[in-house]
């Protein structure tokens, strides 16, 4: 699990390693999502039955077909006491599995168990930050031993290992989103800009993949900050990123992000030229009908339309950059596109090639 780089690598790991370690011959870890009342299955490892995904799209189970999620996972020990595992089968009675008289049983397991050839299970609460955070389920074929008391009680001891490597997982997880987000709108910011762009130019070269790059210019940030205080300014700010990402979803894999102060973009790998275009020209009517700022300049550059060579991001930034520059010098409805205007003659593809006519992506001074 430390060496998983996602929370669904982690879970995968930690059910592989519950399932060798117990001699189980299925092992799935699901989840509770308490806002949708459900228990939602992450992974399945082992012999899966007829059914059954590795990593399935959509296998859930409410709640309230498993009371014990609600009443023994959490009530049973809310005042102080210890989560432990407990024993079904599919021929009798659970297991004693703690200090009532008798678990939690189920009659949809049992049901499950025989359904797929599974003799017997062992069940074990996944408890974060002292709240159920979901289970760890391993299963035995029919004809095979029994899992007994000693066998819940070390299935309790991994569930516990099993949420100290989720918890990990999570805090890396979050650590990565906080990295490559921005605070205020909840988009990408520039450093995940740079890091899918090098991506993306490595597929532009290897099979010609169209990269587009949609820089935009947010007007009228300064005079609405000036005039109306920075909190409408963030607002303007908050519901232009809302606008940005409704037109890049648009476009399928587009990544919306802002770049810093009053400066977006989006970066799309894959759609055609024409249809980036086409979707920044919403995005430029969409800009205008704010009733906060006074829209928005927007500049294109594509590897689909003839602005030369492209092998580094810096240049497809100082392309779609200048063409912005052109849109805000014109005061231009509508977005300036590189390169459809004499291709290396464009007079967006000049001013970019020129020397420090404008100052390159890493140089700007953002205005807040």
């Amino acid at each position: 699990m430390a060496a998983a780089h996602t929370p669904r690598e982690s879970a995968h790991a930690a059910a592989q390693g519950v399932r060798q370690a117990l001699g189980g011959s299925f092992a799935a870890i699901s989840k509770w999502e308490r806002e949708l009342g459900k228990l939602r299955v992450l992974v399945n490892v082992g012999e899966l039955a007829e059914g059954e995904e590795e990593f399935p799209e959509d296998e859930s189970y409410p709640v309230h077909e498993f009371p014990e999620i609600v009443g023994f996972l959490h009530e049973q020990w809310a005042g102080g006491g210890e989560p432990s595992a407990w024993v079904e089968t599919a021929e009798t009675d659970p297991l004693p599995h703690g200090p009532g008289d008798g678990g939690p049983y189920n009659h949809q397991r049992v049901a499950a168990l025989r359904r797929r050839g599974r003799g017997c299970c062992v069940v074990a609460p996944i408890v974060l930050h002292g709240r159920a955070w979901g289970e760890l389920y391993v299963a035995r074929r029919t004809g095979e031993p029994v899992f007994d008391r000693a066998d819940a009680d070390f299935a309790s001891v991994l569930a516990a290992v099993t949420a100290a490597g989720i918890a990990q997982t999570e805090r890396l997880a979050e650590a990565r989103r906080l990295a490559f987000t921005d605070a205020l709108t909840g988009l990408a910011n520039r450093r995940a800009v740079d890091m899918r762009l090098d991506e993306a130019l490595e597929l532009h070269r290897g099979g010609d993949v169209v990269v587009s790059l949609v820089v935009c210019d947010l007007n009228g940030l300064k005079r609405v900050n000036d005039s109306r205080g920075h909190a409408v300014g963030d607002r303007l700010l908050e519901r232009f990123g809302s606008v940005l990402s409704l037109c890049g979803a648009m476009l399928p894999g587009t990544l919306a992000a802002r770049l810093g102060g009053d400066e977006f973009c989006l970066l799309a790998v894959g759609p055609p030229a024409d249809e980036v275009v086409k979707v920044a020209g919403e995005l430029c009517e969409r800009a205008g009908e704010l009733d906060l700022g006074e829209g928005v300049a927007v500049g294109v550059a594509s590897t689909g339309d003839p602005i030369g060579p492209v092998r580094s991001g810096r240049r497809l930034f100082r392309l779609a950059d200048a063409a912005q520059y052109k849109a805000k010098a014109a005061g231009s409805g509508e977005p300036v596109v590189a390169g459809r205007h004499g291709g290396k003659d464009d007079p967006v593809v000049r001013l970019a090639d020129a020397p420090d006519r404008r100052p390159g992506p890493e140089r700007r001074r953002f205005r807040r």
